[in-house]
């Protein structure tokens, strides 16, 4: 019997403070302008993705969050079929570049090594968030597959030492592999570092300037924590894909953004983030979100990704805050929104409380749909909190009274770490190679 080779990866959601939105080239997924995100901790938010390779697979099947498998036509690099007979997606595109980074820095240089990159493989990936909750399962999904293949190919094991700048390098870094993730999803190059990441723009025609780097791992902000608002568990109307690309051809703003705007906020923020600034960091937060959303009205036809929850919940940050500056000169909070309804708000740790019973006030959630992990709430359920609002803090800020489950919940978590390697314990795919969980059909 042939042996079946194995590796398991998990990959973190990011949250991006300053925005990418839109592509120079939509094949190699090159960003118009640079972008920063934070990473999410793992703990609360992630997908895992195991990756088995064997000569006695005689197709390359995928497994997505237990449903049937979809293959993949993917010849090895020695096949004399023509790259263009073949489905030129996302996924073949990150699995053709880890073929060759296997077969040129492994297989070639060391004649015993098993051919990995001539064979076919498994692969099983599952988010351990509903994709309905409305975050972007892509950028850590496409994480996830390339760390994984890339462990299984030995490129790199994404080792913690190697998170905290020890160890061994390995064959291929991290930046090096987020050319690769962002073939899959631009967002996921970001995905393949802990903390604070910037993703460059760059500006050569082969992409290989336009890469993620880390500006600092989550232990040089502990206290920064994030609250995401589940605003609206649906998908959204206008796709991401498809929406910059509209917002690409037709907004005069975008470029203003693109030349002027951006540079100086990415400076700015960076600066802010080394210093563990958060005024400087909420206010450029904040700042980006709006141009990011202004800049979407500013497309033809012009794209709506807030809803009326969404723009209270602004109102609510931009009230706390104007309190807190009165009071002590510092900012709370900093909201922030993807392309999509639902909030991310960020705060010192010591702040969450007075936000979260200031949000559920005003937005009473369901009993069970927040599951308090940290403890802010004294072990009360989320439905049974809601109190006062701080002193001097304008309680008709937000216009008209929201039902009970209009916020469809919440989710507390920590800035976290990068991909983690985990064992087989871990692993989605038995010794066989095929999924331990049973596909739903």
């Amino acid at each position: 019997m042939s042996t079946i080779y194995q590796a398991t990866t998990s990959a973190p959601v990011n949250i991006a403070c300053i925005k990418y939105w839109g592509k120079r080239d939509t094949t190699l997924i090159l960003p118009t302008n640079s972008s920063l995100s934070v990473t999410l901790s793992q703990n609360d938010l992630s997908s895992t993705t195991s990756s088995s390779t064997s000569p006695s697979f005689p197709t390359t099947l995928l497994w997505l969050n237990n449903l049937p498998p979809e293959q993949i036509d993917l010849p090895s690099l020695s096949s004399s079929t023509s790259p263009s007979a073949v489905a030129d997606t996302r996924l073949t595109r990150c699995l053709l570049q880890l073929k060759k980074l296997r077969k040129e820095l492994v297989e070639d240089k060391d004649p015993s090594a098993p051919k990995m990159s001539e064979w076919n493989l498994h692969i099983a990936s599952y988010n351990n968030f509903p994709t309905a909750a409305g975050l972007a399962s892509s950028a850590s999904g496409f994480a996830a597959l390339t760390a994984s293949v890339a462990a299984l190919y030995g490129l790199n094991t994404f080792s913690s030492e190697q998170e905290q700048g020890q160890g061994n390098d390995p064959l291929v870094s991290a930046s090096q592999l987020s050319l690769i993730a962002r073939l899959g999803s631009g967002s996921a190059c970001r995905s393949l570092f802990g903390g604070f990441v910037s993703w460059s723009a760059g500006s050569l025609p082969s992409g290989t300037d336009s890469l993620a780097t880390q500006i600092a791992p989550a232990s040089h902000w502990p206290t920064l924590h994030a609250l995401i608002c589940i605003v609206n568990a649906q998908k959204k109307a206008t796709s991401s894909t498809s929406g910059m690309q509209r917002t690409v051809q037709t907004s005069a703003l975008l470029q203003h953004r693109i030349t002027d705007v951006v540079p100086r906020r990415m400076e700015g923020i960076i600066d802010a983030i080394k210093d563990r600034d958060f005024d400087a960091f909420g206010r450029i937060t904040m700042d980006d979100s709006n141009q990011f959303h202004a800049v979407a009205l500013d497309t033809s036809p012009p794209i709506f990704y807030m809803n009326d929850v969404s723009r209270s919940i602004i109102l609510l940050i931009e009230e706390l805050n104007r309190v807190s500056l009165l009071t002590s000169r510092h900012l709370v909070a900093a909201y922030t929104f993807d392309a999509g309804p639902n909030a991310v708000i960020y705060a010192e740790e010591k702040h969450i409380p007075t936000i979260v019973n200031l949000v559920l006030r005003y937005f009473p959630l369901e009993p069970g749909t927040f599951e308090d992990k940290l403890g802010v709430l004294g072990g009360k359920d989320a439905s049974q909190v809601g109190g006062g609002v701080p002193d001097g803090f304008d309680q008709g800020v937000v216009p008209g009274a929201f039902g009970v489950g209009t916020l469809k919940g919440l989710i507390h978590t920590r800035i976290g770490d990068g991909p983690r390697m985990l064992g087989k314990e871990k692993s989605l795919l038995g010794e066989d190679g095929m999924p331990k969980s049973k596909v739903v059909g």
